[in-house]
């Protein structure tokens, strides 16, 4: 029997790199899925890609009302949600003293407030015996260059998880915290690296990096399964690094 048979899983950001490839694996594993993305043309390829069962829905994590929608949605369709990965997020690598406000209001917005509200959103529709994983990131515990901003949003997540813990122990959901070192996606380019420079700042990395490379979408889609199924039943609470290493050093 597949690891995720029956189950309903809602994966915010599921149109790109890591939420796609969770979103593949997901499905492949029996899950219904739901995505959010905010570009129409590609939620709906990532739809396609992930094959029958998938839905998409378009919307902003940063606007609350979307995540009403999501819930709404989920109910409707699907009477409620087993699983739900809050992976959409944002990185603008900015050194503090050149960071705008709203900059700063924008890593906010997506990366705290969005997961803050879908979580709260999406609860009264999980089922009891749920899991929710929140996407965080290795600058959370790691002091990374023009990353100050980006990682206060992610130490707020691991606080979210810590509290939601205990809050939700009672109906058997569980929350654990997905952290991420270097991974190859389209977030490379959304950072603003230019392509010219996207070699030199994977090499530059990978070498801080103990198994030294980059990790793959798919290696994070294999940690978020393991914290989704069954196979995590006694795990909540936690932050798990997957990250090659890189908090080591």
């Amino acid at each position: 029997m597949k690891s995720l048979e029956g189950k309903i899983a809602v994966i915010t950001g599921g149109n790109s790199g890591i939420g796609l490839a969770t979103a593949q694996l997901f499905a492949s594993e029996g899950a219904r899925v739901v995505i959010t993305g905010r570009r129409k043309d590609a939620l709906d390829d990532a739809v396609q890609s992930i094959g029958p069962d998938a839905l998409g829905i378009q919307g902003d994590v940063a606007d609350i009302e979307h995540h009403r929608e999501i819930a709404q949605v989920v109910h409707d369709r699907f009477g409620g949600a087993d699983i739900y990965v809050a992976n959409a997020g944002m990185n603008l690598i900015t050194a503090s003293g050149q960071v705008s406000e709203a900059e700063y209001d924008a890593q906010f917005a997506t990366n705290a407030r969005g997961i803050f509200f879908g979580v709260q959103s999406i609860t009264p529709v999980l089922r009891d015996g749920a899991s929710i994983i929140l996407v965080g990131s290795l600058a959370s515990e790691k002091v990374l260059e023009g990353h100050a901003v980006y990682a206060g949003t992610k130490a707020a997540i691991g606080a979210f998880a810590r509290s939601w813990a205990l809050e939700f122990k009672e109906r058997g959901i569980r929350v654990n915290v997905l952290s991420p070192g270097p991974v190859e996606t389209a977030i490379l380019d959304k950072m603003g690296i230019a392509p010219a420079d996207r070699a030199a700042f994977i090499e530059g990395f990978a070498s801080a990096i103990p198994l030294g490379r980059f990790g793959q979408p798919s290696e994070l889609a294999d940690a978020a399964l393991f914290l989704a199924s069954n196979a995590s039943s006694f795990v909540t609470g936690i932050n798990l690094r997957v990250d090659g290493g890189m908090a080591l050093l």
